[in-house]
């Protein structure tokens, strides 16, 4: 069981804040998508393409159960991982400490629009623009976050370094592996 698993739309910093994580607690850290494309031996957006949403949704669930069995490490989830109530279930019986990371629609649009990978990588689920889509998709996956999350960070104004200690502050209170919910500042 991972030690922190990160739940949060697209843009949010889930692997910016997994890889800093990990460096402070010595441990590994694994990005569900990265981890996705490499079974399937293609990207995310091509295996949209080519076999569909359900398709990526069932890999990505896989996935998902491989990586919740991983000891003592961090994970980063796509950001639609949540839309599955198996995977819900998973998250919370498995994840650890779930942090969803969020963020307002305008500065996810500011900070998906500025990756130059957001066209390539990160493929909008509706046929419409990715960018476009953000607040619908929002409104849909932010009450099935909060089932799964013990801790909800905003992203939008601090840096990695403090959402990291903000982690960190609540690991060492007690009973931090099932991460009870609350609020960070």
């Amino acid at each position: 069981m991972p030690i922190v698993t990160l739940i949060g739309y697209r843009g949010t910093g889930k692997s910016t804040v997994a890889a800093a994580l990990a460096q402070r607690l010595g441990c590994p850290w694994w990005d569900a998508d990265v981890e996705l494309e490499r079974v399937v031996g293609t990207s995310i957006a091509t295996l949209i393409r080519e076999h569909g949403e359900a398709r990526f949704r069932d890999q990505e669930s896989v996935v998902l159960e491989e990586l919740l069995a991983k000891p003592d490490g961090v994970l980063a989830t796509g950001g639609g991982v949540i839309l599955r109530p198996g995977n819900r279930d998973r998250l919370r019986e498995q994840g650890g400490c779930v942090v969803w990371l969020t963020a307002p629609g305008p500065i996810l649009r500011r900070r998906l629009a500025a990756d130059p990978t957001t066209a390539s990588r990160r493929p909008g689920l509706t046929g419409a623009d990715p960018l476009a889509e953000i607040d619908a998709a929002l409104s849909t996956r932010e009450p099935l976050y909060r089932e799964c999350a013990g801790m909800v960070i905003d992203t939008s104004s601090d840096s990695p370094e403090r959402i990291v200690a903000a982690i960190l502050r609540r690991l060492e209170t007690p009973s931090a592996s099932r991460c009870p919910p609350e609020v960070a500042d």
